[in-house]
């Protein structure tokens, strides 16, 4: 059979931009190159696009695109009869025709359905979930009012818009309804961007400001005291695997970009510390929120135990989660038995689906 292009999408207009090089890093390195084609499509923090045919250890190293004897402009292409990119060449513009799409990407631009819709127009097969789906999971407000809908259980929260907000009478609902302390998020964020844990009022004009740099809604939500954090990864579209699950231990007082990123003192176990009740408890829960979202391919579902009590909460999903063959989502999903290379394998597949 004849080997299939994949683009593996990376980069992008996004604060996960460096965590996106790590994951696209690994992807090249495992997929397996006797059923595919790989090419790197690049996005700059700028919002340029590139095919890079140079060293990935630049691409790791967020280098990629000064080396500009390996670069070339080139763009996911929306028409249809293209089915692929446009590159640029000396002599004008060629077609790259491309099977399908592993967007490697994280964040915003990326994960939030407007990078779907772009390969939903140009017709191109793609890892994960698709548009609607993508979109509902990232919008935290969004996902959260959908969950509820279904009776799953969560913190509670409030969402505030950027230029209409009275951080005074903003502290006053905030210790009516929620106490303290409480998390600030940007509604639109993952990897633990812009997010906050705020303990008194004085402390909360601040949070809600940074939220604000990364999106024009936020939320606030209760805090779970002194949580035990747990993932699961699902994989599939209709028939679903579960694997997990996982506890993280976080260096920082919550699981900040620094703690997950580089703080070495977070502890990750494969195996939660959790009777096996609760954790078959969340497995379903998992697949419940899972369906109720229209996810398909992959989605990481985070949740919260109170530690005092059992209770267990849902804290958000993640549809393209950090994917290094050292991520919790890749990790979860090999303790089932399955390879990294037979993931991506597996992912490619079901985007052919």
């Amino acid at each position: 059979m004849a080997k299939k292009t994949v683009a593996l999408l990376f980069g992008g207009v996004s604060s996960e931009y460096d965590v996106s090089c790590m994951s696209v890093s690994s992807v090249w390195e495992n997929i397996d190159r006797e059923k595919y084609e790989p090419v790197l499509l690049g996005i700059t923090k700028n919002g340029e696009w590139y095919l890079y045919e140079g060293d990935i250890e630049k691409v790791r190293a967020h280098e990629w695109d000064k080396d500009s004897e390996n670069i070339k402009k080139a763009y996911i292409c929306p028409d249809r009869t293209v089915h692929g990119a446009m590159v640029k060449t000396e002599k004008g513009w060629d077609e790259l025709y491309i099977d399908l799409v592993f967007p490697v990407l994280h964040g915003k631009n990326g994960e939030d359905g407007t990078m779907q819709g772009l390969l939903e127009i140009a017709g191109l097969p793609y890892v994960g979930c698709k548009v609607l789906s993508s979109a509902a999971c990232m919008d935290k407000d969004v996902c959260h009012t959908l969950l509820k809908g279904a009776g799953i259980a969560q913190v509670k929260w409030l969402t505030y818009l950027k230029g209409n907000t009275d951080f005074e009478k903003t502290a006053k609902e905030v210790e009516h309804e929620l106490g303290w302390p409480v998390f600030v998020k940007p509604a639109n964020a993952g990897s633990s961007v812009g997010i906050s844990k705020v303990k008194s009022a004085d402390m909360l004009k601040e949070a809600m400001e940074l939220a604000f740099e990364h999106d024009v809604k936020i939320i606030i939500e209760e805090a779970v005291l002194d949580p035990i954090e747990v993932e699961c990864a699902v994989l599939g579209n209709d028939k679903l695997m579960v694997g997990g699950p996982g506890e993280i231990v976080p260096a920082d007082e919550f699981y900040s970009y620094d703690a997950k990123y580089y703080n070495d003192e977070s502890e990750t176990f494969i195996k939660a510390r959790i009777p096996e009740e609760t954790a078959e408890n969340i497995r379903e829960t998992a697949k419940k929120a899972y369906k109720i979202l229209g996810c398909s391919g992959l989605t990481r579902v985070d949740f919260l135990i109170e530690r005092d009590t059992g209770k267990i909460v849902l804290n958000e999903p993640n549809t393209l989660p950090g994917f290094t063959n050292i991520s919790m989502y890749p990790k979860l999903i090999m303790s089932t038995g399955m390879t990294y290379s037979g993931l991506i394998d597996k992912l490619l597949e079901l985007a052919c689906e």
